[in-house]
């Protein structure tokens, strides 16, 4: 399994998704996809002029939240590292002409922003695609890029553990996804990684371990019964 985790691996998965990643998404979640990037961003109460920073961004599905909650002395930095993402990104930015918004295309570990840039830092469904490793280093990523007293939400689709959810839910995700992914790319197996991603993901509970600690004041939260599940904290000064 660890192939699956490599960069390069990641990324062209999620270019070939690209052109219909926004329909499944909406599609495969039956519209809560929506709600629960909304409720991630809800969760930090982002204040008007400041900087967020839109951690594995894809194409910018969560700005629409985010700049409701900011003016136009705000600033927003969009990054990811998938280059079909990142076009998509950049095209829908234009429906933001009064709002400053930055995007980058660079690697979440071996990113250019500047230490302590964020006031705020966010990221919708962009968990499941890295081992605990990973996590790590995602956790020291956030806790640089972060003001003293900055806050952060994460946000990801996860296994229930409803006994009665829990069956239905991995058919769903493992079987008729894929199907769906056939309808819209021709290609079954794509789609089917998602399935092999949450499943392995679970929940973020691991996430929360990880950055439990004396670096952060951090909550897990659950979506739907945890067919969604995030943390959100705040960086201690």
């Amino acid at each position: 399994m660890k192939e699956i985790y490599e960069t390069k691996f990641v990324e062209k998965l999620f270019d070939k998704m690209s052109s219909s990643y926004a329909n499944m998404n909406y599609i495969t979640s039956f519209g809560f996809s929506e709600r629960w990037r909304r409720q991630c961003i809800a969760e930090i109460e982002i204040d008007k002029g400041k900087t967020v920073v839109d951690l594995m961004t894809g194409m910018g599905e969560c700005w629409k939240h985010i700049l409701k909650k900011t003016d136009n002395d705000a600033k927003l930095i969009g990054l990811d590292f998938s280059t079909e993402m990142i076009n998509r990104a950049k095209k829908n930015s234009k429906k933001f002409k009064k709002s400053t918004i930055e995007i980058l295309k660079e690697n979440v570990f071996e990113n250019s922003i500047a230490n302590e840039t964020a006031d705020f830092i966010v990221s919708g469904f962009g968990l499941k695609t890295f081992n605990d490793e990973q996590l790590k280093k995602l956790e020291i990523e956030i806790n640089r890029i972060l003001k003293p007293n900055g806050k952060f939400s994460l946000i990801e689709v996860s296994v229930p553990n409803s006994t009665f959810l829990k069956p239905f839910f991995m058919f769903y995700l493992k079987h008729v996804i894929p199907i769906i992914g056939k309808l819209f790319l021709g290609s079954p197996e794509t789609y089917k990684m998602l399935g092999v991603y949450t499943a392995e993901f679970g929940n973020s509970k691991n996430v929360y371990q990880i950055f439990n600690n004396l670096k952060f004041e951090v909550e897990y939260i659950e979506y739907f019964y945890g067919c969604a599940s995030g943390i959100k904290g705040r960086k201690i000064a």
